[in-house]
């Protein structure tokens, strides 16, 4: 039997990691249709005091990675964050999706009582159970970046939907 750690993030995680491939495409393929540079899409931001949309897409997979990496018992993989293109963000993407990929679903067993300690030995040190870190800190950390994506895409014409949110489940 999978671990329901293991099921309540990886498939999670790649469900939604590849609908964003798949939305950023469009994305990309439109500005290329209606000759529009691609840093107005990059750089879109829903307000001033918000991160430009090629960030959202960053963190998403930093969490994607993170979530999956401290629950599995592994390093987590750090990426440089210098993306500048939709191509770049494609091949985070499936940099992403392949570290995910290459987790063996054994490895998180019992996960959901490991102590995970976020931002250890600052001043905003947390620890959380495992199933407290997915739960209640990780999906929706990871949720609010690919749906701030979604937005900024469909707020600044992209003819996208729910289906393209959610992707194939």
């Amino acid at each position: 039997m999978t671990s329901p750690m293991y099921a309540h993030s990886v498939p999670v995680l790649k469900q939604m990691l590849t609908a964003l491939k798949a939305i950023l495409a469009r994305a990309d393929a439109h500005l290329a249709a209606k000759s529009i540079e691609p840093e107005a899409l990059l750089r879109a931001r829903l307000f001033p005091d918000m991160f430009p949309m090629i960030k959202q897409v960053q963190i998403a997979a930093d969490f994607a990675r993170g979530i999956s990496a401290r629950l599995a018992g592994v390093a987590v993989p750090v990426f440089e964050g210098k993306e500048q293109s939709f191509a770049d963000l494609d091949i985070l993407l499936d940099q992403t999706l392949a570290f995910i990929d290459g987790l063996d679903p054994a490895q998180f067993e019992g996960s959901e009582i490991k102590e995970v300690v976020l931002r250890p030995g600052t001043p905003k040190e947390k620890k959380l159970s495992g199933q407290a870190y997915l739960s209640n800190y990780g999906l929706p950390q990871f949720f609010f970046h690919v749906t701030t994506t979604y937005t900024l895409l469909r707020h600044n014409g992209l003819d996208i939907g729910k289906r393209d949110f959610m992707g194939t489940y």
